[in-house]
């Protein structure tokens, strides 16, 4: 039998922190339990997952469905689809089988691209290197997962380009139902003989939609559409995520003008491994604590703050002013309340 491959390219992001990285790794095992209960994808398809934030990589190889596990998704600062492409590029030709003279080889993969930011690497020659080569030889869908995403980097990649925005309660369940039943049809098609075209599912509920060229403008570069910032817990060093949301206000003399203020999302745990997972250089974006609304307990320890900044620059938890220790530098310092400060944002 050949194989259908199918390819999930994941942003994992700073900027998918907390229930967003969650509900993506609930969504891929949704679609894998689902599509375990159709015959046609038991017998043809073939999952692989990767995963990019300031780096790429492959976290689950190209197997079949029954075997396939859905992954533990990293989190990093970044958003490199560059490098994803090129980790995308690189299994097309390690694991994906051509068709010779001698031999059948896999149907075409389909590749499903889910992104919510902007590209924070060289993207363009990825991207035509892609056209060049790849597009004829793979079916790639991007999706924009909300109205943050650069849609226009997506559409000089790929003519198929959907845009998901999770407005109520039940549209992340009909997104993923929709993925499935696009994988579904491919399965039945190549399973039935019927020919490798891939044909979008319909989208009665409107949870997806088809975007046309330029039918949204790209975002500036200089708007950042969430803050996330980086700490230690000053007694157990482990690391924490704080991510601020910019604050969905209108102002009332420039309504396209959007705040410059940002609000408190949550304060997440996180493991060393996000530094393997981020960019290494450093991006230099500073962020005013005066720009910040709210500021979170340690997710650890339960210190009230996890907003004391050292000398070095980077963030710790404290319980009110007096003494600490840096968990990053190891210098002891002493902490007084004082005013606004800037301090170094992630990437996103």
């Amino acid at each position: 039998m050949r194989r259908l491959p199918i390819f999930f390219v994941l942003d994992c992001s700073e900027s998918m922190a907390g229930e967003n990285l969650q509900r993506m790794e609930e969504g891929i095992g949704m679609i894998v339990r689902s599509l375990r209960q159709d015959p046609h994808a038991l017998e043809t398809v073939y999952l692989s997952t990767i995963a990019f934030a300031g780096v790429a990589r492959t976290i689950a190889p190209l197997v079949e469905l029954i075997t396939f596990y859905p992954p533990k998704l990293p989190i990093g600062s970044g958003t490199s689809l560059g490098l994803a492409l090129q980790e995308l590029m690189r299994q097309m030709d390690s694991v994906v089988i051509k068709t010779t003279a001698e031999q059948k080889g896999d149907w075409k993969p389909v590749i499903y691209l889910f992104t919510d930011g902007k590209p924070t690497d060289k993207v363009e020659t990825a991207i035509a290197t892609w056209r060049k080569d790849y597009s004829h030889r793979a079916t790639l869908v991007a999706i924009a997962m909300g109205r943050y995403a650069d849609v226009s980097a997506l559409q000089r990649l790929t003519d198929t380009v959907l845009l998901f925005d999770d407005q109520k309660d039940g549209d992340f369940k009909q997104f993923i139902a929709w993925v499935t039943a696009s994988v579904s049809s491919q399965s039945k098609s190549v399973g039935e003989a019927q020919g490798n075209d891939f044909v979008l599912p319909r989208s009665d509920n409107k949870v997806v939609t088809l975007l046309k060229k330029g039918e949204l403008a790209p975002p500036p570069p200089s708007d950042m559409d969430c803050v996330v910032l980086v700490g230690r817990c000053q007694k157990s060093r482990n690391p924490y995520l704080i991510k601020y949301d910019r604050l969905k206000k209108i102002l009332p003399l420039n309504p396209e003008m959007p705040s410059s203020r940002f609000e408190l999302t949550g304060c997440y745990p996180v493991t060393d491994e996000y530094f393997q997972w981020s960019a290494g250089d450093a991006a230099n974006l500073l962020v005013s604590t005066s720009d910040l609304l709210g500021a979170p307990g340690c997710p650890y320890c339960g210190n009230i703050s996890a907003f004391g900044m050292c000398g070095c620059g980077k963030l710790l938890c404290l319980n009110g002013p007096g003494e600490a220790t840096c968990p990053w530098c190891n210098t002891g310092i002493i902490f007084e309340f004082g005013g606004g400060f800037d301090v170094q944002r992630g990437r996103g």
